[in-house]
């Protein structure tokens, strides 16, 4: 594996690149991206996929990758631009795409900007609130988990924003007359360590949460889009929004092993199932 850095005057991002470029056998890289996961998060995945070349990369702003722009929200139209630029750098595309949680909102904004850049696009639940029926509800459900990272710290917010997305159905008023969940019940800190910089809690996220999908330009675009859900998110926030984004594109949502991390290995802190997350999408990809 090479680590190699895209200098623009905005971010340095760094990425890196398994196998040779161009491809040997001529079929397009396969590109991994997260949000706000960093290229740490598809080692497992990356690893049942050794007979393709493979590029994962830091956002900006996460991980290794340095912003030179004076910002720190994560926007998924300027990260499409990034993705562009680094397509381009590489000189072999267009790629195959998986795209998981809010990487599969940037890839969503990527296609709809620059559909040139990707063949197939396998997006996996992106947390899209904006689609939801109960809209409205769910963003105070949001904004009340990212209160309780203001106010009491990451523990505190965390456990308040997994009880969010692992909350079945339409946040309803039973959702709200419950209490917040305790974050020694996750395993999670209860001491406030003062920092609010948190890619997923603090500000930084909104853009991607509320960013509204173009489907007429995703309709239009070259680009195979398929979007996964897993086997067992069934009901909970992002399963929602991936399912009513596949309706707006005339398709059944696709099922993959696991939840919303299914595609992490096995030994990693959040177990998931990255063997057969890896073989369902190799079905997808051909």
């Amino acid at each position: 594996m090479e680590t190699r850095t895209l200098e623009t005057p905005e971010v340095d991002l760094v990425h890196d690149v398994a196998g040779p470029l161009p491809p040997a056998d001529g079929r397009p890289p396969l590109l991994m991206i997260g949000q706000p996961m960093d290229a740490s998060g598809f080692r497992a995945l990356a690893s049942h996929f050794d007979d393709r070349t493979v590029v994962t990369y830091d956002p900006r702003g996460l991980g290794r990758s340095i912003r030179h722009d004076g910002r720190t929200e994560s926007d998924p139209e300027v990260q499409a631009r990034d993705l562009h630029a680094l397509v381009a750098s590489l000189g072999a595309g267009p790629v195959d795409v998986f795209a998981s949680s809010g990487g599969a909102v940037t890839a969503l904004a990527w296609v709809a900007a620059f559909p040139d850049d990707v063949a197939t696009l396998v997006a996996h639940e992106p947390p899209l609130i904006s689609v939801l029926p109960d809209a409205e509800a769910a963003v105070r459900g949001y904004d009340r988990a990212r209160a309780a990272y203001e106010e009491r710290g990451w523990g505190a917010g965390m456990a308040a924003f997994v009880g969010f997305t692992s909350w079945p159905g339409e946040f309803t008023d039973e959702f709200f007359a419950q209490p917040l969940p305790d974050p020694a019940a996750f395993g999670m800190p209860t001491q406030d360590d003062g920092s609010r910089d948190d890619p997923i809690l603090s500000d930084r996220s909104q853009p991607v949460v509320r960013y509204a999908v173009d489907v007429p330009a995703l309709e239009k675009a070259p680009t195979r889009v398929v979007m996964a859900v897993g086997a067992e998110s069934a009901g909970i926030f992002t399963a929602r929004t991936t399912g009513i984004v596949a309706a707006q594109l005339d398709q059944q949502p696709m099922v993959f092993p696991g939840g919303h991390g299914g595609f992490a290995g096995e030994q990693d802190p959040w177990p998931g199932q990255a063997t057969a997350f890896a073989a369902r999408l190799r079905e997808v990809f051909g």
